[in-house]
């Protein structure tokens, strides 16, 4: 049915439209069928029917809908009903705990990538996933499906190493440290990062208070085999763009299903051309992986799946039961991380991490004595040189120096109130104070930690430093710091038990 596309002022998280409800029957059309729109483009949308609102002959599509058919205000369509695709059949499967073949979730991947599936369709997938899991073949091949919806980088050079996080531990600031000093050893590493999602701050958050962090993939390239290394966001290219789409819808959910994780990871290490991977599995008490045993299960499965794509994967399981360093937030972490490059020899838990998952890649990459040559290529100030070249290449100053940073001017200390001996860090505490200070949006927001697990503390004493770019944030990160106290202050002493207690209760 040819009818008349009209703009009409609504926000949609898909492609929906309205339609007359004699149109909508002529064309066999109920609430939420699809509909195909042919413009000068093929565009699949979610039907939405009102009599009163839209008269008959007549289409109401968003701006943004009107963009992907590439029509005008006023102009002809073709409307035709749109079957419900082949994908939804193989959600249903997956949903009784089915294995999918190859070609099915491909075609689940395409499907997405493509808007042919709605928000409930793609979130009943995820909760299928959640619930009934993958096997490693089909978590090999969820991984090329999404991969192969973007670019794929092909370098000029090989091998081509890479690291990552899986995240949960605030702080974790090694990312341009790892990078510098395995480039530093004549090693290409093109790096890219995330922003932050539920934290206080990505490193791409924090490397873009000193360097560009939104390059294209041909940069991308050309930075790498010149200068070696990278550190950009891995959001600015179109590198498995289906990931991104599925990660939007799952945040809400409040679910992160292990085959999309895995999937979402290694895709974006294929679309990067990553021929080794070293990867950090944080593990301890509010992280994404708690414990030893399931650490090592991940480990496991990680490399199984690294085999199957072509991969060399290695692990790295690291503590997470506070926070890496002492700087939580852009401005704060950026400056602390360039410390350490600039020669600094504290927080001694940055130098370990960062010297220990560089050692890793120095070892895969047969340079003898991995971590021993990447505490040499730090002190030696190779990286710092190496790390000073990357950002003139991103295009950041030279002459970087770390006093160049400087946080938010609001700040105020938080006192203990007793004395005695930090028993524990809640790592969700620090990432809600340093969010309410204003972290990552305002860079100079965040915490600088001053006492960290096992340290003794005298009533008085700064446990740690707020800083916000208003007063009205710091005032309410303040708050956040009374509400939900990020610090466990305990004596050293857990109970007296005296030979004169123990006669009176057996008496």
């Amino acid at each position: 049915m040819k009818l008349n596309a009209k703009f009409i002022d609504i926000d949609s998280a898909e492609p929906e439209i309205l339609l007359n409800g004699q149109d909508a029957a002529a064309i066999g059309l109920k609430e939420n069928d699809r509909i195909n729109i042919s413009g000068t483009r093929n565009v699949v949308a979610i039907v939405n029917i009102s009599d009163t609102l839209v008269p008959r002959g007549e289409i109401f599509m968003p701006d943004g809908l009107m963009a992907l058919c590439g029509v005008s205000n006023g102009e002809q369509v073709d409307v035709t009903y749109s079957e419900k695709p082949d994908s939804v059949r193989s959600i249903r499967r997956k949903m009784d705990g089915e294995v999918l073949t190859t070609s099915e979730i491909s075609s689940i991947v395409n499907d997405i990538y493509e808007s042919k599936l709605s928000k409930i369709e793609i979130s009943a997938w995820l909760t299928a996933l959640y619930i009934n899991g993958m096997n490693i073949d089909e978590i090999a091949d969820f991984t090329m499906a999404i991969a192969e919806t973007g670019e794929i980088i092909r370098f000029n050079r090989s091998p081509v190493f890479d690291f990552h996080s899986l995240g949960g531990i605030p702080g974790n600031k090694i990312t341009p440290i790892v990078v510098s000093i395995v480039a530093a050893a004549g090693i290409m590493i093109p790096k890219l990062s995330s922003r932050a999602i539920s934290s206080a701050c990505g490193t791409s958050d924090f490397v873009e208070t000193f360097c560009d962090v939104e390059i294209d993939a041909e940069n991308l390239k050309k930075v790498a085999e010149d200068v070696g290394g990278v550190f950009a966001w891995g959001g600015g290219m179109n590198l498995a763009p289906v990931d991104d789409i599925v990660i939007n819808i799952e945040h809400p959910l409040g679910i992160n299903p292990k085959a999309q994780m895995m999937a979402s990871i290694m895709a974006k290490k294929v679309a990067v051309g990553a021929t080794h991977l070293v990867l950090d599995i944080p593990t301890g008490k509010g992280t994404k992986v708690p414990t030893i045993e399931e650490a090592k299960s991940y480990a496991r499965d990680f490399m199984d799946l690294g085999e199957k794509l072509g991969i060399r994967v290695e692990c790295a399981i690291t503590y997470a039961d506070q926070p890496v360093g002492n700087a939580v937030g852009p401005i704060l972490e950026a400056r602390e991380c360039i410390r350490i490059l600039e020669g600094q020899d504290h927080p001694a838990s940055v130098i370990e991490k960062a010297c220990d998952i560089a050692g890793i890649i120095l070892d895969m990459a047969d340079i003898p004595g991995g971590s021993v040559k990447a505490r040499d290529i730090l002190k030696s100030g190779e990286a710092h040189r190496k790390f000073l070249e990357i950002v003139e290449a991103q295009g950041g100053n030279p002459d970087l120096k770390s006093e160049d940073l400087v946080p938010g001017k609001y700040s105020l200390d938080v006192i203990s109130t007793k004395s005695g001996y930090i028993h524990n860090i809640h790592n969700k505490d620090i990432v809600y104070i340093a969010k309410t200070a204003g972290a990552p949006s305002d860079k100079g927001a965040g915490l600088m930690i001053h006492l960290k697990k096992g340290q003794r503390v005298e009533e008085g004493q700064p446990l740690f430093t707020i800083y916000a770019e208003n007063e009205t944030k710091l005032k309410r990160a303040r708050e956040a710091a009374m509400r939900s106290p990020p610090m466990d202050i305990e004596g050293m002493l857990i109970k007296r038990v005296s030979s004169a207690g123990i006669r009176r209760c057996a008496g």
